[in-house]
């Protein structure tokens, strides 16, 4: 059946609930392109990631040949997102969704004969995102989960789901997911669509018009706040140019947390104290911190093989105070992390079961350090 789109406002909000609801229900996510794939291709198969891996999922960018060099700030960004950008895929993968973006029909989808087996499978849910309609075009998706319809590209349509996502305040609680539009999926949004849009020269449609506008004034939102801001950002190119320039600086955020890493029996964990926390805001913003810490705790998770912990100062400028971030391993189902917030009588946090964020102000707190290995040892204590 070729592809035609909506035909009401509904039908495509309806969509776009419905692979929502699958984000927050599902677990493990492979997402795939077409053959060859361009800028807008790999722009939205990480976009998508990123937005996955917001919810704490399992996720995984098969390509049957390396991502081309002049991507590679959007690979670095799925690297430093606990996001595996990989060439195989082992059998074993227990894959429940699969997410097909920018690929006109199932027969350009880029995959090798266990990709092609998984797309065979019926209980795996198969979400697709494209813009391309017409006549050489074929649903690839499950009916319902089709978000296929004229836009100027489909990293695009993942951030018209991110905008959606953004009103959803209940499930931003439970995931911890301050903004869904943080700075790195709006690159990666921003890169599908001035690459299939030259820059916004080839928008047709007032719809893709102002689609384009919004993103490039979350650009701009996001430069005004950030320690690299260049004064006389003029256009497009420029705030492109400084994104890319904010992934590298992220990077070197993630490394210089890292160092302060430490495992504790079945726990990771990493003490950033005022003095890092200084450092850390001289140098990087509040985007940088807030996705490395985040990435941190996750990395410290597996490597634990239960639970990773990231403790930090805020600064005084920012609040009074201590803010931590709890994940669980993928493959650790024995503990709901929220049992521990009610063990410790912890008022100020939440999450769900597999994450959790809270905070403690610092006069309750009077050795920082000895109190953050002690709460340490609390949690091995806890786990099952």
């Amino acid at each position: 059946m070729p592809k035609e789109g909506f035909k009401t406002a509904k039908q495509k909000n309806d969509c776009i609930e419905a692979i929502i609801q699958e984000l927050v229900n599902r677990n493990v996510f492979l997402i795939l392109g077409h053959t060859n794939p361009d800028e807008d291709c790999v722009a939205s198969m990480i976009a998508f990631a990123l937005l996955a891996k917001k919810f704490d999922k399992q996720v995984k960018i098969f390509t049957s040949k390396k991502i081309p060099e002049n991507f590679k700030y959007l690979v670095d960004i799925a690297i430093y997102n606990r996001i595996d950008v990989v060439t195989a895929i082992p059998k074993s993968y227990a894959v429940d969704t699969i997410v097909i973006c920018d690929t006109a029909k199932p027969s350009m989808i880029d995959a090798n004969r266990t990709v092609l087996h998984m797309l065979k499978n019926t209980t795996i849910r198969k979400i697709e995102i494209d813009h391309h309609i017409g006549t050489d075009s074929e649903y690839a998706g499950d009916p319902g989960y089709c978000l296929v319809t004229e836009a100027s590209s489909a990293s695009e349509l993942v951030g018209q789901i991110a905008l959606k996502l953004r009103a959803k305040k209940n499930i931003l609680k439970k995931y911890v997911i301050l903004d869904p539009l943080s700075r790195n999926l709006v690159l990666a949004i921003l890169t599908g669509i001035i690459g299939d849009s030259q820059m916004g020269r080839y928008l047709k449609s007032s719809r893709e018009k102002r689609m384009y506008r919004i993103f490039s004034t979350l650009f701009n939102d996001i430069l005004s706040t950030s320690t690299i801001k260049e004064t006389n950002i003029t256009n497009m190119n420029q705030i492109f140019d400084q994104l890319k320039q904010a992934s590298e600086k992220e990077k070197h955020c993630f490394q210089y947390i890292k160092k302060k890493s430490k495992v504790f029996k079945s726990v990771g964990y990493a003490i950033l104290s005022e003095d890092d926390m200084h450092y850390l805001y001289e140098n990087f913003d509040d985007d940088d911190i807030i996705s490395t810490t985040r990435t941190l705790a996750d990395m410290l998770a597996e490597d634990s093989g239960k639970v990773g912990l990231v403790s930090y100062y805020d600064i005084p400028e920012k609040s009074d105070l201590i803010q931590f971030r709890m994940r669980r391993s993928q493959n650790y189902k024995n503990y709901d992390l929220r049992e521990f917030l009610k063990t410790m009588g912890i008022q100020n946090g939440g999450g769900h079961e597999g994450a959790i964020g809270f905070r403690l102000p610092k006069d309750t707190v009077d050795d920082y350090q000895k109190f953050v290995t002690n709460m340490v040892k609390k949690v091995n204590e806890l786990l099952p």
